[in-house]
């Protein structure tokens, strides 16, 4: 009994008073009102003797039968029984409303959420137990009154609820509420499995006798007396669970005959396992130590696996007394506590509210009990929202109704023009809490508002938010830009009278992947008109020698470029191989048709020349044409960036030099761009080559 002032919160009053009250009500299931709140108290007084979860687990229907319940609950009960009440009341409307989502593909993480978004509105966490025992029961009364219906609660109570048993380390309950729901669920497999195991019960519970008779002889002889050895019942939804996880017939299981050694001490239960192993043949590969090695959810015991002489398996299992108190109520010992306390050991909100609750269980009834309001102190990083049709959705903590809508679809928040929670209107910067039905009204077409880009008018808390609507008006710049380029590169192709010119072909050759860069490019003036003028010129595919490169020479009035020494009036023409520009050392090589054909003397080819063609070289030298120009390669490696082929050509264009090719190719990340341009001397290339290693990015100029 709990003393609240002058108030007591008694359960047996609150029996007494809500008897009455409860006649011939009924719960939605079929079930009496009086019977369900009956099986709740049951149910807690085995798991933690608490006389104002009692008092509430009898009061959960008050608010329907009478005038302000709360004020009559507090009065009679007090304040900590009445917030009780008013959680468990909100957490099953919550339940209800989630269970009309009805999307199978996203079941799990639908359920995920839910156990959270429970988590987190509790105020009191010990209405997490009231509403565990709450489905207990039902699932009880369907098993006793054959009603129908069944399965949907088995299946929700095995995605929701036992998965929050066994989070919270309840494991009686948890086993339990499985074995009931795999019956409502797959009530053929629960069937087999059942009369698998009825059938053997007899041989099996002698086969048992013999084996514990054995056990303590044993462990008598080694001065073990003081221990508790008993037949371990194998809860069929376990069984199930192995047969599908492992593949395996009900025949092929080890562990249907089990025993369970409960001893004092650590040393205990190894000294145990050492005279099991001994007496007994053991199968190896059936060995886990939990005790060197808990489970993640801290269940710690020896596991071992022998046979008899008949060769029939047997499954045992040695602990502590406290792991076993652990294993089956949950009751966990305090370091775990004192470490998830630790702001070093609980990583969420949510980790802090699971381990406060599990500490509430450990201590069990004793006086010195952690406050309810321990729990409030935890800061919640994430709160918990509902669609309409019962979708959780979670989101940061001050979450708005602009976060909310674009958390459920990217369109959706685009086109938002208004929101109701909880059926009443709000502005879309509300800040949204735990639990809130959020309904978004939004419009056929529209778009976000820079306003939510504003963090002083707070309508976007996440960044994903945030990120989102960015995206949008980038999207949007980007198709203006698109269309403004298209329109100006149409214009120009048509001045130059290439209107028929693929622009996937002329993409390609300026070096974008698509039309749609080139487009956007140009219209940031990032392609100039000069580079746009030479890459609509057709490619030369034939080694015909260009017009300005070849040159005649005249005893009497000198009109070419290079002089042919000894030979008057050759056609000549310049080497594509290694493009020679003056002053550079020059050699002739007389071709059969097509003249001479000038190379730099340190030209690769000139030595294959040389050793097989040697009575065809001749000496030349370059003309005194000052208007002469000539071809040359140049390769600009550079890092990839906006605007690095406007600047590019910007420099060409003040240094009055002619681009007529260019190509270009990434290579690990960077730009390798190859420009063919017409120079006047060696000292033209020298000046290009320098400013061009001035420009921004770029790692190299030099000849290719």
């Amino acid at each position: 009994m709990v003393v609240e002032g002058n108030v007591q919160a008694d359960p047996a009053l609150a029996r007494s008073l809500i008897e009455p009250l409860y006649r011939d009500m009924k719960l939605p299931t079929g079930e009496p009102v009086i019977t369900h709140a009956d099986g709740i108290a049951g149910i807690l007084r085995g798991i933690r003797d608490d006389p104002e979860l009692l008092a509430a687990a009898y009061l959960f229907c008050v608010p329907e039968v009478v005038e302000s319940p709360y004020d009559w609950i507090e009065k009679s009960f007090g304040p900590s029984v009445t917030g009780l009440v008013q959680e468990l009341v909100r957490i099953n409307d919550l339940s209800v409303r989630a269970r009309s989502e009805d999307q199978e593909a996203n079941a799990s993480r639908q359920a995920e959420s839910l156990r959270r978004m429970l988590l987190a509105m509790c105020k009191d966490l010990r209405v997490v137990l009231l509403k565990l025992a709450s489905r207990l029961q039902t699932l009880r009364w369907f098993a006793s009154s054959k009603m129908a219906g069944a399965d949907k609660f088995g299946q929700e109570t095995l995605a929701l609820y036992a998965p929050l048993a066994n989070r919270l380390g309840i494991w009686q309950m948890k086993w339990e509420l499985e074995d009931l729901s795999l019956r409502f669920t797959r009530p053929d497999e629960y069937r087999a499995i059942a009369e698998e195991l009825d059938e053997n019960r007899e041989a099996r519970l002698e086969f048992m006798r013999h084996a514990v008779r054995r056990i303590k002889q044993l462990m008598a002889e080694n001065g073990i007396t003081d221990a508790d050895i008993s037949g371990r019942p194998k809860h069929i939804y376990s069984i199930w669970k192995k047969m599908q996880r492992k593949h395996l017939r009900f025949d092929q299981l080890f562990d249907v005959r089990a025993l369970r050694i409960i001893v004092k001490t650590v040393e205990e239960c190894y000294q145990v396992l050492s005279i099991v192993h001994e007496h007994f043949p053991v199968i190896s590969k059936e060995y886990d130590d939990y005790i060197a090695k808990p489970k993640p959810n801290g269940y710690q015991s020896l596991h071992t696996v022998v046979t008899d002489p008949a060769g029939r398996p047997i499954e045992i299992q040695i602990r502590t007394r406290a792991m076993h108190d652990f294993a089956e109520l949950g009751v966990a010992a305090h370091w775990r506590y004192k470490e998830a306390g630790n702001s070093e050991g609980a990583t969420s909100a949510e980790e802090q509210r699971v381990a406060w609750l599990r500490q509430l269980l450990a201590w069990r009834s004793d006086v010195g009990q952690p406050a309810p309001d321990a729990a409030k102190a935890v800061a919640d990083d994430l709160i918990y929202c509902l669609t309409p049709q019962g979708r959780v959705v979670e989101l940061p903590a001050g979450a708005t109704p602009v976060d909310f809508a674009y958390h459920v679809h990217t369109e959706l928040g685009h086109r938002t023009k208004g929101a109701k929670v909880n059926g009443v209107m709000v502005p879309l910067n509300a800040k949204l809490s735990t639990g809130d039905t959020v309904e978004i009204i939004a419009g056929k077409t529209g778009q976000p508002s820079r306003d939510w880009l504003n963090p002083e008018l707070g309508y976007a808390a996440s960044a994903r938010t945030r990120n989102k609507v960015r995206q949008w008006f980038n999207a949007q710049q980007t198709q203006a830009l698109l269309v403004e380029g298209r329109d100006r590169l149409d214009k120009e192709l048509a001045r130059l009278g290439k209107t028929a010119m693929k622009l996937d072909d002329l993409a390609k050759r300026l070096g974008f992947e698509n039309v749609d860069d080139l487009c956007i490019a140009f219209a940031k003036e990032e392609v100039t008109l000069t580079a746009l003028a030479a890459a609509v010129q057709p490619p030369k595919t034939e080694p015909e020698p260009e017009p300005e490169v070849v040159v005649r020479e005249s005893s009497k009035k000198p009109q070419g470029r290079v002089l042919v020494v000894g030979m008057d009036s050759l056609l000549t023409q310049l080497a594509r191989c290694c493009h020679p520009v003056p002053p550079d050392e020059i050699v002739g090589y007389v071709t059969r048709g097509r003249g001479v054909t000038i190379h730099r003397a340190d030209c690769p080819n000139v030595r294959n020349m040389i050793e097989q063609d040697h009575e065809r070289m001749i000496d030349v030298s370059w003309g005194r044409n000052a208007d002469a120009v000539f071809p040359v390669e140049v390769l600009v490696i550079a890092q990839d960036r906006m605007g690095l082929l406007k600047d590019i050509s910007e420099l060409f264009m003040r240094e009055k030099i002619r681009i007529t090719g260019m190509s270009t190719q990434s290579v690990k990340g960077d730009q390798h761009m190859t420009f063919r341009i017409e120079i006047h001397s060696a000292e033209s290339l020298r000046k290009t080559l320098a400013g061009l290693r001035e420009v921004k990015g770029v790692l190299a100029a030099r000849r290719a």
